[in-house]
């Protein structure tokens, strides 16, 4: 038995959803990297499960989400690169609290 498309699609918005109110609602800047990393998986599973049921023969969607999970590695090293950085000189991680760019 085959799970349908409209599931897929169904957990696809449900994490988008969640990672987006995570990126939004948080004031940690780890929590809003990983709001995005969450968004970035929900992308994942859309692009699986088009490739799965329109043309699984092509490797098309394997190789877009290869792509992306190189684009969420390299986000997460220069986002906790940044949160590291800015942890060291404000000795915070809220961002909130953070006047980086007040003259």
């Amino acid at each position: 038995m085959m799970v349908p498309l409209q599931w897929y699609l169904i957990l696809s918005a449900a994490l988008f959803c969640l990672g987006l109110y995570g990126a939004l609602v948080r004031r940690n800047g780890i929590a809003i990297l990983m709001g995005v990393e969450l968004m970035l998986n929900a992308v994942n599973v859309n692009l699986l499960a088009f490739w799965r049921y329109t043309e699984p023969a092509a490797a098309t969607g394997q190789a877009f989400a290869a792509f992306v999970y190189v684009v969420a590695a390299a986000e997460v090293a220069v986002g906790l690169a940044l949160v590291v950085a800015t942890y060291r000189t404000h000795g915070t991680v809220v961002l909130e609290d953070i006047d980086l760019l007040k003259g």
